[in-house]
């Protein structure tokens, strides 16, 4: 973990190699999934086939290529109470922010007597890809496939690695609260691959989205075009900017809340007050000695945490949007005015009573969010992820006859006679 404050003579240089650190996987992973991309596309079925005996040890043609519908009702059945209800009350909250991203259509007549407009339709089908194993998560395939319902996707794709066959209950049971309609037991770069050009059982989709690791990542990347893709999402962040009115010991917990996902992730902390940063700072150390993913958490708060000092806290925001955070909370009593002067962040917690980890599971925005500075120009994943806005425009004699000259003269400017023509002759011009 670094110490830096906005009065040390080596501050800009400093917050420079903190903006700019990489953390993205180290492996070299393009070149493998270029050759497996490939194999797909042309090998399909069998090709998949391959991959998944090699990297997931089992037959999919002797276990089956789908997990049927029944087995995910049977694991939502089966669900503790505690944790069916919770899932439910996540599900209906997703569902409900999410509404309200449906886009209107529009339709109107201008002065000149055009008709113009814009109506949205959802995409046909969708691919979504749920890691398998440790890093499952109930709560992701929620926020993946909920917007996907919510803007009218008629098919919902889902593939998912089986190591050894083995499922995760939880995955199954989100994904029958969540009504997702197709299940396939294939992971990795093969089971993007599979979901954008299709392969033998598994019909090709026109967007994918969800998490993954390097390999998933570079996939989607290297497919876009082919299909449509939510995001290349790297490493996890959080910034915490907080005052001197802050328990330590929540802050520490939140920041190590974004620190157990992964050795590569960042949080950061930014303060007004140099004895609550030390107080943090004691306070993480303290909690990693009785938390159960501290082998990971304590490797990413060494790598890459921070404590940034500032003069005031509204100094702070300006460093604030070059990090572009994922997850940004504003820890203070009055975050309006902090809120106010914000630019560029994925998602945004204010006060001090909303930890980011509320966002992660029940509160209804979505949490997969741009990360590696890509809030500067991009958002959170949404209903419009799965939809497509196509315009229309009609006119009629006397509209064409007031716009029809002006397009003629540009057509010709821009050296495209047959533009030209295709408008003149309706002009009765020759």
């Amino acid at each position: 973990m670094i110490r830096l404050s906005t009065l040390d003579p080596g501050f800009a240089a400093a917050f420079d190699a903190l903006v700019n650190s990489r953390r993205e996987a180290a492996a070299d992973v393009a070149r493998d999934v270029v050759a497996i991309v490939r194999a797909v596309k042309h090998g399909g079925e069998a090709a998949v086939a391959t991959y998944t005996r090699q990297f997931d040890r089992f037959d999919l043609n002797e276990t089956g290529w789908r997990i049927e519908p029944a087995q995910c009702a049977a694991a939502f059945t089966a669900l503790d109470p505690v944790l069916r209800e919770a899932l439910e009350l996540a599900a209906t909250r997703i569902r409900a922010y999410h509404e309200k991203q449906r886009p209107a259509d529009s339709d109107y007549r201008d002065d000149a007597g055009v008709r113009l407009g814009a109506r949205w339709r959802a995409v046909d089908a969708a691919g979504l890809y749920v890691p398998g194993g440790r890093a499952a998560y109930p709560s992701s395939l929620l926020m993946n496939a909920i917007p996907a319902k919510v803007a009218g996707v008629e098919r919902i794709a889902m593939v998912t690695p089986t190591p050894d066959g083995q499922v995760n209950p939880l995955v199954l049971a989100a994904a029958h609260l969540a009504g997702v309609d197709e299940i396939w037991r294939v992971g990795g770069a093969q089971g993007v691959a599979a979901l954008a050009y299709g392969a033998g059982p598994i019909a090709p989709v026109d967007v994918i989205v969800g998490p993954g690791n390097a390999w998933v990542a570079e996939a989607k990347r290297q497919l876009y075009g082919v299909v449509g893709i939510d995001m290349v999402a790297g490493p996890s962040e959080i910034v915490v900017v907080a005052d001197r009115g802050n328990d330590p010991d929540w802050i520490a917990a939140d920041l190590l809340s974004q620190a157990e996902h992964d050795t590569v992730t960042q949080s950061i902390l930014f303060t007004d007050d140099a004895v609550l940063g030390e107080a943090v700072a004691a306070a993480v150390d303290r909690q990693l000695g009785d938390l159960a993913t501290a082998s990971v958490a304590r490797q990413a708060w060494d790598a890459n945490g921070a404590i940034v000092l500032v003069d005031t806290l509204a100094e702070a925001m300006p460093l604030v949007d070059r990090l572009a955070p994922e997850h940004l909370e504003l820890a203070v009593a009055d975050p309006e005015p902090l809120f106010a002067r914000v630019r560029h962040a994925g998602s945004i917690f204010l006060g001090r009573h909303t930890p980011e980890a509320i966002g992660d599971y029940i509160a209804g925005p979505n949490h997969v969010l741009p990360t590696g500075r890509r809030a500067r120009f991009a958002s959170g994943l949404g209903v419009l992820d799965f939809m497509k806005r196509t315009s229309f425009l009609q006119l009629d004699a006397a509209a064409l006859a007031v716009l029809g000259p002006a397009t003629v003269a540009l057509a010709q400017a821009e050296g495209l006679p047959a533009h030209a023509r295709s408008v003149a002759l309706r002009l009765g011009v020759t």
